[in-house]
């Protein structure tokens, strides 16, 4: 499972942050952070999602209040 982020969309409600701990608000540019991710060309932030913790990846994804959060299955399809 893996998790894109969407960081220009966000509007740093930090509601993701709440709900998992990946997350981490950057109060400095007033949007949340996803750690240990890494850039893609499209401008998102992707990271896979550590075994246990997959439950609190998808209450992150539907917390955002904008849809910045996807999280995807291991065959690649949306699941929040």
């Amino acid at each position: 499972m893996r998790v894109e982020f969407d960081r220009d969309t966000c509007i740093g409600m930090y509601q993701c942050v709440a709900e998992w701990d990946a997350f981490e608000k950057n109060l400095n540019d007033g949007k949340a952070d996803l750690a240990d991710s890494e850039e893609t060309d499209d401008d998102l932030f992707v990271v896979e999602v550590p075994d246990g913790e997959e439950l609190d990846a998808k209450f992150a994804a539907r917390a955002c209040p904008v849809d910045a959060i996807e999280v995807y299955d291991d065959d690649g399809e949306q699941v929040v």
